[in-house]
């Protein structure tokens, strides 16, 4: 049986941590290197850090953030957001971080995925995909979830396992920040039809949340942010709480 994981997002603006809902209405939180320590603590088996203004503003990933987080912290993290090449993902690779996420930088260049996996290795590169559910069909947004493409989800989670991704981070814009659950639907039919660990994203308000989705999909990990966040759920008693129930975490 695959064991499961909890990771934390920190989505980064501006050097603090914001979370919105449905990708806007966007909030300050915090101290990104405070959170990282905390959820270590509470038991948290990776992290991820979003920088989610990056690609907008056409700029690169804050590099001194990452080497400070790398410094406070031991467990993997992951750092997405404004990577466009192979030359920018080692630089965050040399900061500290274990992996690095591309998402819309993928989609403009999908041979980038390729790039970074032959240079970096494939469990190091995961495919970011924000996608959301428009006349039945789940289509890829880029730009932070501001742009449309004609992408459907799942044909671009498989190319990204062909094209040399490690995992898929899979984030229902539906979803988002509601804390109404997760896209149970789309994350079953993408795990199941890729060989490649998913980590699925958008939605978690309760415990029962995360058991749904390890019990309706093959999802290896559930990621949270604001639940984390505002303590409405501890990493250490939700991974207690998915034991008893028979989650292999």
């Amino acid at each position: 049986m695959t064991t499961k994981k909890i990771i934390a997002c920190l989505d980064i603006k501006d050097g603090s941590v914001v979370k919105g809902i449905n990708f806007v209405d966007i909030n300050e939180v915090g101290n990104p290197v405070e959170f990282a320590k905390r959820y270590e603590q509470e038991g948290a088996d990776e992290l991820v850090l979003l920088d989610i203004t990056a690609t907008n503003e056409n700029r690169g990933t804050v590099l001194e953030l990452v080497a400070e987080v790398a410094n406070e912290i031991s467990i993997p993290f992951t750092v997405g957001g404004g990577i466009h090449s192979v030359d920018e993902a080692q630089a965050v690779i040399v900061a500290g971080a274990d992996k690095v996420s591309v998402g819309s930088a993928a989609i403009k260049s999908p041979e980038l995925i390729t790039q970074l996996s032959n240079k970096l290795g494939k469990d190091r590169v995961v495919l970011a995909i924000d996608c959301k559910l428009d006349n039945n069909e789940w289509l890829v947004y880029t730009q932070g979830g501001k742009k449309a493409t004609e992408l459907r989800a799942l044909d671009w989670a498989m190319e990204g396992e062909r094209l040399g991704a490690g995992s898929i981070l899979l984030t229902s814009m539906n979803n988002d920040g509601a804390k109404n659950g997760f896209a149970t639907d789309i994350t079953k039919a993408i795990a199941d039809a890729v060989n490649i660990p998913v980590v699925a994203s958008g939605g978690a308000g309760t415990q029962e949340h995360f058991l749904e989705l390890f019990q309706q999909t093959s999802a290896e990990s559930g990621l949270a942010a604001s639940v984390f966040h505002y303590k409405e759920i501890n990493i250490g008693k939700l991974k207690e709480y998915l034991r008893e129930n028979e989650i292999n975490i």
